[in-house]
């Protein structure tokens, strides 16, 4: 599993031009499920999303999570994320999870954040997405499973 997590003063997803999740300052995930990651995996890597801290303290210093701030989530489905670029320039997922695999995961990932309290909104998995941030910073920490 891999996370690239996006610290966002706010952001938001739409399909077809219809916003489907919205949030305010947190924290943009995007998220990939590989075909050997269980539901372990998700739970493990949700607990270090959030506790990641890289929200700054009183003195500028990397010091606060998402828990610590009140954020909120906005995680999208990625399965781009586990592209093998090894041979070739065309990227191959073979190692992604198949939908059927993959979306059980990806809202385990999320309740897992949820049951932490944090406020989760998500895209609409396997759709074709526009996902909007404003990063803050910016600041980008890409996270594996592992």
């Amino acid at each position: 599993m891999r996370a690239v997590v996006q610290r966002v003063r706010e952001g938001r997803v739409r399909v077809n031009d219809r916003a489907v999740a919205d949030i305010g300052p947190g924290l943009c995930i995007l998220l990939g499920v590989a075909e050997d990651d269980d539901e372990e995996t998700a739970l493990r890597l949700a607990g270090k999303v959030a506790r990641l801290r890289i929200f700054e303290n009183e003195e500028g210093k990397f010091d606060k999570s998402v828990l610590n701030t009140g954020g909120a989530a906005l995680v999208v489905s990625q399965f781009t994320l586990i592209a093998d670029t090894a041979k070739g320039n065309r990227p191959s997922f073979t190692h992604a999870a198949r939908p059927e695999r993959a979306e059980p995961l990806y809202n385990a990932f999320c309740a897992a954040l949820e049951s932490e309290g944090i406020e989760v909104a998500r895209g609409s998995f396997g759709a074709r997405m526009l996902v909007e941030i404003a990063n803050d910073g910016p600041v980008t920490i890409v996270l594996e499973s592992g």
